[in-house]
């Protein structure tokens, strides 16, 4: 492809050559494109009019363009194909934080972290805890529709997006919700594009919901008897206790974080001083009764126990390893979780128990096989397996998300929709209608 093109619309200074990639770049591209993907070229945009430019051209062209931010998230997803990649790294801007409001709108590509510590100045946070916190970009996060062990309290990322500024595959510039948090005006493009693997549009500013940050926090580990463990977990959902975070956690993950090799409930209340004293005395108390293990963890404690446990289930060996997101229905899910030990035992587990919703790790992926069983283990309790970082060889031999039913083809409605050409990360997501169409 003519790259002088690309370059008279961004300038030299946002134009980098594979060849002036550092490896880390390089082995971030190459881990989301198919196997003997030509040498492509990053294009960063230094503001949403040069990206819609650019956008206009690769489709003009038929270029094919892989989306990032700081490319955290490439290797999650389809192995796809590029003609170049387009880094939203540049468009970092904070916008306006309206502190009264609750509400903050950044450009797509700024840093999660710096946000967090923007809006810690006013006392606020954002309530996500996703992968490669420290590196994670806000629109990398929504489209990834990457949230946490948070969404127990605060639910998805999704529920927190007010307002998208957006270009489309053809680089004209759109706009859906707003600024403020009572908002009906229009499409719901914002739920829309989240999860969206990039595949719909290239966002480039976000309005998000934010809260307040709690005056106290404990994190409280309990561990022992399965059955005793399924016992406490039915009576605190019949409790007045309200936990930020619940998770349900295998026994090998909870040796991985230096625990007992048992599996375990891991609750985080955060409140009122007087509010978390409180529910905490009463959990210990329930749990005393029931003859499990108990340990609590102040404020910092808690917090770092919590980002290990996001750490161990996401940042596996980048060669070997896997990472798969699961669904089971919540009722089921420590035992789902004893099942899944019991067919790969040297896996990771956790479980959000409110939602269902969690992951399974391996340093080293098993086979399609193995994989096939988990995945019908899953969807026996209405649930789903899907594969978001793998080993090449898996990604081209298994159905890597599972779609059921007509699921699939209403996808491919929309992706046909809003990008005729299937130039915006084509493969990452699904397999569109043409490659459908071949033997």
């Amino acid at each position: 492809m003519n790259l002088s093109a690309l370059e008279a619309l961004v300038g030299s200074t946002n134009l980098q050559s594979w060849e002036r990639l550092d490896h880390g770049w390089q082995g971030a591209i190459a881990a989301a494109l198919e196997a003997n993907h030509p040498s492509v070229a990053m294009v960063t945009p230094p503001n949403p009019e040069a990206l819609a430019a650019v956008m206009a051209l690769a489709q003009q062209q038929n270029w094919r363009v892989l989306p990032c931010g700081a490319g955290s998230k490439l290797a999650w997803g389809g192995l796809g194909r590029a003609d170049f990649v387009l880094c939203t790294r540049h468009l970092n801007q904070l916008i306006e934080h309206a502190v009264g409001d609750l509400t903050i709108t950044v450009e797509a590509g700024i840093c999660l972290q710096a946000v967090q510590q923007t809006l810690a100045q006013a006392g606020q946070f954002l309530p996500v805890d996703p992968a490669f916190p420290e590196r994670a970009t806000v629109g990398g996060l929504i489209a990834t529709g990457d949230t946490g062990s948070l969404r127990q309290r605060y639910g998805s990322v999704r529920d927190m997006v007010l307002g998208v500024s957006f270009v489309r595959a053809d680089g004209q510039m759109a706009k859906a919700g707003g600024r403020v948090v009572k908002n009906v005006a229009g499409y719901d493009l914002m739920k829309l594009l989240t999860g969206s693997y990039g595949t719909l549009g290239i966002l480039t500013q976000v309005t998000l919901r934010v809260y307040p940050l709690p005056e106290a926090s404990q994190t409280v580990i309990v561990q022992g008897d399965p059955e005793a463990l399924g016992q406490l977990g039915r009576s605190l959902a019949r409790s007045y206790l309200t936990p930020t975070r619940w998770d349900w956690l295998s026994a090998s993950t909870a040796m991985a974080l230096g625990l007992a090799a048992t599996p375990g409930m891991a609750t985080q209340y955060q409140s009122l001083a007087a509010s978390v004293q409180a529910q905490v005395a009463h959990l210990t108390e329930m749990a005393t009764a029931l003859k499990l293990a108990i340990v609590a963890l102040p404020d910092q404690e808690g917090n770092a126990f919590w980002q290990r446990l996001t750490t161990c289930l996401t940042q596996p060996d980048s060669q070997t390893g896997l990472v798969c997101k699961i669904g089971v229905k919540p009722a089921t899910a420590l035992s789902v979780l004893q099942a899944i030990r019991a067919i790969a035992p040297t896996g990771l587990g956790q479980i959000h128990a409110a939602s269902g919703l969690g992951r399974l790790t391996w340093q080293a992926a098993p086979d399609a096989a193995t994989l096939l069983q988990l995945r019908q283990l899953c969807q026996s309790q209405a649930g789903f397996l899907t594969l978001l970082q793998a080993p090449a060889a898996l990604k081209q031999s298994l159905d890597l998300w599972g779609i059921p039913g007509n699921v699939l083809s209403l996808m491919q409605r929309l992706k046909q929709q809003f990008d005729p050409q299937g130039i915006l990360s084509p493969g990452r997501l699904i397999k569109e209608q043409a490659d459908n169409s071949k033997p």
